[in-house]
Order: C-alpha cells, then sequence, then structure tokens
C-alpha cells in the first residue's frame, strides 16, 4: 500500500493484518521502507513488544500509546527520516 510505504504527517495510522505469530514478517513488512521516524507496537505481551522495538528501525517505537514522550529525550529518525538524532551525542 502507498500509505504504508510513504512517511505521512498528520493523523495518520496504518493497521494491516498479519498471521497469528509471524512476528519475523511483520517486522519484515515494517521496515520495508526507506522511512524510520517512529512507529508504534500495541500487544498484552511485553516480551513481545520489547522484542519488536528492538529490531524495528525507527527513531522512536511507542508500546502501547503513541506520541507520549518527555521533551528531554533523544528523538530522531532513520534511513530518510531525519538526520540522526537530535539531543543525543
Amino acid at each position: 500500500m502507498y500509505i504504508a510505504q510513504e512517511e505521512s504527517f498528520g493523523p495518520v495510522m496504518v493497521i494491516s493484518k498479519f498471521k497469528n505469530g509471524d512476528v519475523d514478517g511483520v517486522l519484515q513488512r515494517a521496515n520495508a521502507t526507506e522511512y524510520g521516524l517512529a512507529s508504534g507496537v500495541f500487544t498484552k505481551d511485553i516480551s513481545k513488544a520489547l522484542y519488536i522495538s528492538e529490531k524495528l528501525e525507527a527513531g522512536t517505537v511507542f508500546i502501547n500509546t503513541y506520541n507520549k514522550t518527555d521533551v528531554a529525550a533523544p528523538f530522531g529518525g532513520f534511513k530518510q527520516s531525519g538526520f540522526g538524532k537530535d539531543l543525543g551525542e
């Protein structure tokens, strides 16, 4: 889908189905874009959320929420999203 490949700015959420238990397939789809500013993971399984957050190619990974962060925390993107981390080392 075009929307899943682009870097959209606005209130946009892409929700896509996947086979039960196919976490690596989901990661492959999520990382198959040239952008990586932020992402969100919603699950009841915290170990799965942590596994996914380590593998996602995104500057910020929100778990069971979205766009809630501390303004003093480093932020930025991967790939074509930004130029590194602001407020980082």
